[in-house]
């Protein structure tokens, strides 16, 4: 059985889509340069408005990705 130390990290995506648009785009981004993301979990949805319509879905996410051994 192996033994597992995680870190976290909040991190922010938009997307003019949808939420989980937003949620693919930050975590598309933050594995680009982070390894052994494992999991992730939002922690807030907001948005930006535009003439009354929604311009911008903003998700933030706590993600936890496995330290090195």
């Amino acid at each position: 059985m192996s033994d597992h130390v995680y870190k976290l990290l909040e991190i922010t995506g938009s997307s003019p889509e949808s939420s989980d648009k937003a949620v693919e785009v930050a975590l598309q981004k933050a594995s680009s340069s982070v390894s052994n993301i494992e999991w992730f979990q939002v922690t807030e949805t907001r948005g930006h408005t535009e003439g009354g319509k929604i311009a911008h879905r903003q998700v933030t996410l706590k993600v936890g990705f496995r330290v090195d051994d």
